[in-house]
């Protein structure tokens, strides 16, 4: 089981540390910017998403880093207990996949979702290709009478 590690924040402006546990970034430790000099000055956040439901991350305040790193400790071993590698594996997936993506971003590249596709999917559930007249002409009247079928199920929750 990997320990927790933390990595000083480059592009922080105040003090803030990235808790990592192995290669998955588990939370942040934080001076709080803006608060009264009453409050605590230091913040923790304790937890993953995707991986995790929202209602499961911990967060809290302490008045000395120590105290935050200890509370944020405490909170990760409960949050430890119920998590799954299947959740860490969620997490990495879209780790990468945002990494991949402002790859693609950065060198001019489309997003699969960004380039133009002649392929429809019928109301039927068929895959086909629309600028094929012989596919599209057997589709054509699916159309109409999916939207006839919508239209009869939007007056029937109005009334």
């Amino acid at each position: 089981m990997p320990a927790l590690t933390r990595r000083r924040s480059t592009d922080a402006r105040e003090e803030c540390w990235h808790i990592y546990y192995g290669d998955v970034h588990a939370g942040t430790i934080a001076i709080r910017s803006g608060n009264p000099h009453d409050e605590d000055p230091w913040e923790w956040h304790c937890g993953i998403y995707p991986g995790s439901h929202p209602g499961e991350h911990q967060s809290g305040t302490a008045a000395t880093f120590d105290q935050a790193r200890s509370d944020f400790e405490a909170a990760w071993e409960v949050f430890l207990a119920n998590r799954t590698q299947a959740d860490f594996r969620a997490w990495r997936d879209q780790r990468d996949w945002t990494a991949r993506k402002y790859e693609m971003w950065t060198t001019g590249e489309k997003l699969p979702s960004q380039k133009p596709s002649s392929m429809m999917r019928c109301p039927c559930g068929e895959m086909f290709d629309s600028h094929c007249l012989e596919n599209t002409l057997i589709h054509v009247p699916h159309i109409p009478a999916e939207h006839k079928s919508r239209e009869v199920r939007r007056a029937q929750t109005v009334q």
